[in-house]
């Protein structure tokens, strides 16, 4: 096990009606002018956006809105965002939504304070040193911002999608989250908040570090539950107790606690941050279409962990050939994906019969690098090559 330092200090909130603690909450990490940033839709059609104003009135605390933060989330938002914040001058953000509002409200935090363009966080030509404090009302289980110090924002010039990781700066202060509020949530935003969250998992899961098996034990135990629950939510989307469990998945997925100690991969979601960047579909689907092939072709290249997530997790019978329990366990995920969440598996299922991988692959390494390190160390032809096997021929 490698050394680590674990900063992880969110206040959880869960439980029904939670959401009418929300100007407490605040108020407890020194609210006093509040910019609240969402999307629309269904925050506003369900009355939860009333309800959370009303408990920020009850505190005395005065607020400011940002609205119209689509999935994916694009750094035009966050101009605005960071335009009406210095008009405005709020001393804390409160995204109500996903993940997109959550990252986008980040990436507001950040660049508030800082003289140049927040872009350079994101490229890597600064660091950034100061924020301002986030706290989530969450309602959709998937990206797991809500525990973590993450936030991803596409540049809708270059389409470039990228990341920031700054744990003692932007993981929320607070978390608000009551699954009752996800039981409206679509069928497919449901299972691609699955997808997302199992691949989340299994970025850290893919490691060659030795000797991490609480690490791996807490994987394979989130992943196991929530293969399990996934399906009551899809049959009855108003499992109370089975969103709750898929929830809390969401954010212990994302919040580094299976992470400790090891080396993490994350070279499947760089490569379907190219496939959302360029055609605008749902993260989580992306997710469902690139993992087994990278699963696929891990079984040729190395398989030990893939073939270890096959017996442990996916019913996979062990023999003396671990590649092709590796291949078998890549297949099994597929399957599940398909069969049982409903996800697509393939680019054509997508809705990209035709995309342009050597776009998406050129793309990638410009970002990544000629040589991606992780689980495997992948090059040019090692990405196409698992792109082409997400076409599914």
């Amino acid at each position: 096990m490698n050394n680590f330092t674990f900063y992880s200090p969110t206040e959880f909130v869960f439980g029904k009606d939670t959401e009418q603690k929300t100007g407490e909450l605040c108020k407890r990490y020194g609210a006093s002018r509040i910019m609240i940033v969402y999307g629309g839709g269904s925050v506003v059609k369900s009355g939860l956006l009333d309800r959370v104003k009303k408990s920020l009135e009850d505190e005395g605390l005065e607020y400011c809105e940002l609205s119209g933060v689509k999935p994916n989330p694009v750094d035009s938002k966050v101009y605005e965002g960071i335009g009406l914040a210095r008009e405005y001058r709020p001393d804390f953000l409160l995204p109500v939504g996903g993940g997109s509002v959550i990252d986008t409200a980040k990436a507001i935090a950040v660049g508030y304070f800082y003289e140049g363009d927040f872009w350079d966080f994101y490229c890597g030509k600064a660091s950034p040193q100061q924020a301002l404090p986030v706290g989530v009302v969450l309602t959709i289980p998937a990206a797991g911002s809500e525990g973590s110090g993450n936030t991803v924002i596409t540049n809708t010039e270059t389409k470039v999608k990228a990341g920031l990781r700054q744990p003692h700066l932007l993981r929320p202060k607070f978390a608000v989250m009551n699954p009752a509020l996800t039981v409206t949530l679509p069928e497919w935003q449901t299972a691609s908040g699955i997808t997302d969250m199992m691949a989340h998992i299994l970025e850290r899961y893919l490691s060659n570090t030795e000797d991490v098996q609480i690490g791996d034990r807490m994987a394979e135990g989130m992943l196991l539950a929530i293969m399990e629950t996934a399906p009551r939510v899809i049959a009855d989307p108003n499992d109370y107790e089975a969103r709750a469990n898929i929830m809390w998945c969401g954010t212990i997925a994302h919040n580094d606690t299976c992470s400790l100690g090891r080396q993490e991969d994350w070279n499947s979601h760089a490569m379907e941050h190219e496939i959302s960047a360029e055609y605008d579909v749902t993260h989580g689907a992306g997710l469902a279409v690139i993992f087994p092939a990278f699963l696929d072709y891990a079984a040729d290249h190395n398989p030990h962990k893939v073939a270890q997530l096959g017996y442990r997790v996916l019913g996979v019978d062990k023999t003396d050939n671990i590649s092709a329990d590796a291949h078998k366990a890549a297949d099994a995920l597929r399957t599940w994906f398909h069969d049982v969440i409903h996800m697509p598996v393939t680019f054509a299922q997508l809705g990209i019969p035709h995309p342009d991988l050597p776009l998406l692959n050129d793309r990638l390494h410009r970002l990544k690098g000629d040589i991606m390190p992780g689980y495997m160390q992948l090059d040019h032809d090692a990405t196409m090559e698992i792109y082409r096997r997400a076409l599914g021929e």
